[in-house]
């Protein structure tokens, strides 16, 4: 699998930068677009994190921005003689629930106890937050994995461990993955 962006700068809108109407109590949570090309036919289900590996050392953790699972292929296919036949567009983790219930959300690092934030606000912990290094420019890394089932037991709200368990005992088929910036 290929995955590409029309960008290898975060854009503003869905970053640091993101204008107050594209908060959730003051964080960025309008998801950025991407593609995915080259999917193995296999592939039934998608998968992905993206993380900042490059706040380790300023948080002691690498920060989750949002994790994904069990994303039916067949619910975001559209035209397959297309060079992008698949994407996922803007704004995806706040609308993919009403759109394909069956996918599932994972928290994010907003979520931690060593966060200190509202734990319970699902529209912040369960979802895209987007890239706010706070001292200089980081790499962030979106990783992607292709089943041929979805992974079992996972709900709304899982954490990234049992995302990745579930990947150990799934017919992973396909994978891939980019590194954006995320601009100071």
């Amino acid at each position: 699998m290929l995955v590409s962006a029309d960008f290898t700068t975060v854009p503003d809108l869905y970053a640091k930068k993101a204008p107050d109407d594209a908060r959730v109590d003051g964080v960025p949570c309008i998801s950025f677009p991407f593609y995915i090309d080259h999917l193995n036919p296999a592939v039934k289900y998608l998968h992905w994190e993206f993380s900042d590996p490059d706040s380790i050392p300023v948080c002691g953790f690498e920060w989750i921005h949002w994790t994904m699972a069990n994303l039916p292929v067949d619910a975001i296919m559209f035209d397959p003689s297309d060079a992008h036949a698949l994407q996922i567009p803007a704004d995806f983790s706040r609308k993919v629930n009403a759109m394909i219930p069956e996918a599932a959300q994972g928290r994010n690092s907003q979520a931690s106890p060593l966060y200190g934030q509202d734990q319970q606000n699902l529209q912040l912990v369960a979802h895209y937050t987007g890239p706010q290094p706070p001292d200089q420019d980081h790499r962030y890394v979106l990783q992607l994995w292709g089943t041929t089932e979805p992974i079992a037991g996972l709900e709304q709200g899982f954490w990234l461990n049992a995302m990745l368990h579930g990947l150990e005992h799934a017919q992973v088929v396909d994978g891939g993955g980019i590194t954006l910036v995320g601009s100071c």
